[in-house]
């Protein structure tokens, strides 16, 4: 059977619970790559302080036969129908059922998959959701105000990251008294994951709150020509949730086309030298296109209010992995060692407002770390109004919590997938039947900053 055939049989066997009066979905697109209308651009400049970092510790999280054993004694959220897509597609893929789970799975080489056409995915997720109302448009901002050009020898890294909201914490814990509860139902709502990964199709992919790793993510993103990888935190919330899908983690996929795996940290972050609930994943990549490296982090820091001196302690424990893991020998085009370090990425959900002094460490960092989405506005320096919003019965809660950090010596923002507006984003807030997360994904296409010697 053809990739495009199994895509659309497998879809076909999973029940759509349908909602009435819901008007007929409309495809979207992720805006126009080149200069045309829709397109806004906006002027800004780009500046970082001085300062230096914070000592603290990390540890190398290993995994355990608890752990492994509670993930493979739970149930997944709303009954054995809700993972058959991707169980299914997971098994035929493979010669064999999906093994035990390994927390490591980069550790081993992924196998020789079918892989599946992303558009037809893509179709088939519009038809899984033509009851659910379309997505309003986001446009591609370009900083600069010009559409860059297309260099086949520096090609644009396009990097998402997203806060997917973990589907036990969503239908068990966290209260969102505005969402439908049918709008959280696992069964639709991860083609709206889906169709958002796909419409946009990162090269790196870095995701938070995934506690369908296993039986979603992982078979689904191989099967697109990914490489994925992910860590659990050690006391999973989604745990305390009946018929949960085991614990929520962080996970980072990258487009196995364009990056091999160099290597990689799986980080459990400290505060205070003691061991906290938070993880973190960095792997070193090297671009297939252009022979340089790439260091790429996606993390999860401690939630609430209350918890900003944890937050910096982790934040500052992160820091000090990532000037270890970064500094290196890098080499020229001639092949003369120069000292300097590896390009570096982080993404994650910081549960950190721009004022708290986590952000302030990154920011002032000596690795020379500027926030993404700061290019969004008009001066530069200041971040998007919001990236989650949302009511609980505690009332409703509009925060920027969420971050790309790019080291700007090393590497240059092109383009930005804009923030909806709060008409767009509707008044029952996020979660919602369009919007399938109480994060707003972020998306930004970065380049190689071309080096002196390499201008002369």
């Amino acid at each position: 059977m053809n990739p495009a055939r199994r895509c659309s049989a497998l879809l076909s066997q999973l029940c759509v619970s349908s909602r009435g009066g819901a008007t007929t979905r409309r495809p979207f697109s992720p805006g126009p790559v080149s200069a045309a209308a829709g397109t806004r651009y906006c002027h800004s400049g780009v500046g970082v302080g001085g300062g230096g970092g914070v000592k603290g510790t990390s540890s190398q999280l290993k995994p355990t036969g608890a752990s492994t054993a509670s993930a493979a004694q739970v149930c997944p959220m709303g009954g054995s129908s809700s993972s058959r897509l991707f169980g299914t597609l997971a098994q035929s893929l493979n010669s064999a059922p999906l093994a035990q789970p390994d927390p490591y799975p980069e550790d081993n080489p992924d196998q020789d998959l079918a892989e599946i056409d992303p558009d037809q995915l893509l179709r088939e997720c519009e038809e899984a959701l033509q009851r659910r109302p379309a997505r309003p448009h986001r446009d591609l901002v370009y900083p600069s105000g010009v559409v860059p050009c297309r260099h086949k020898h520096n090609p644009s890294i396009r990097i998402m990251q997203w806060n997917i909201l973990a589907q036990a914490l969503g239908e068990g814990k966290d209260g969102f008294i505005r969402c439908p509860l049918d709008a959280l139902n696992w069964e639709e709502r991860k083609y709206l994951i889906l169709e958002e990964i796909l419409t946009y199709s990162p090269d790196i992919l870095c995701l938070q709150e995934v506690d369908h790793y296993f039986d979603t993510f992982q078979p689904i993103m191989a099967s697109l020509g990914y490489h994925g990888t992910f860590l659990a935190k050690p006391w999973s919330p989604c745990l305390d949730v009946e018929q949960n899908n085991g614990p929520d983690g962080c996970a980072l996929f990258y487009r196995r086309s364009r990056f091999s795996l160099q290597s990689t940290a799986h980080l459990r972050l400290s505060a205070m030298m003691l061991p906290t609930n938070q993880v973190a994943i960095v792997q070193t990549l090297n671009c297939q296109v252009t022979g340089q490296k790439l260091c790429v982090a996606v993390t999860h820091l401690k939630a609430r209010s209350g918890w900003e001196r944890l937050r910096s302690a982790q934040g500052a424990d992160l820091l000090q992995s990532l000037r270890s893991i970064t500094s290196a020998n890098v080499s020229s085009r001639q092949n003369e060692a120069v000292s300097g370090t590896i390009p570096l990425v982080v993404c994650g959900d910081f549960n950190a407002e721009p004022s708290e002094d986590v952000y302030r460490r990154f920011s002032s960092s000596t690795l020379g770390l500027n926030s993404a989405y700061k290019l969004l506005s008009c001066d530069g320096q200041t971040e998007p109004a919001y990236t989650t919003w949302k009511i609980r019965p505690s009332g409703e809660s509009c925060s920027t919590l969420d971050y790309i950090w790019y080291t700007h010596d090393a590497l240059s923002v092109e383009c930005l997938l804009d923030i909806p507006t709060e008409e767009q984003i509707g008044p029952d807030r996020l979660p919602s039947y369009h919007y399938p997360s109480d994060h707003l994904s972020l998306l930004c296409d970065i380049s190689f900053r071309e080096e002196p010697h390499r201008l002369m």
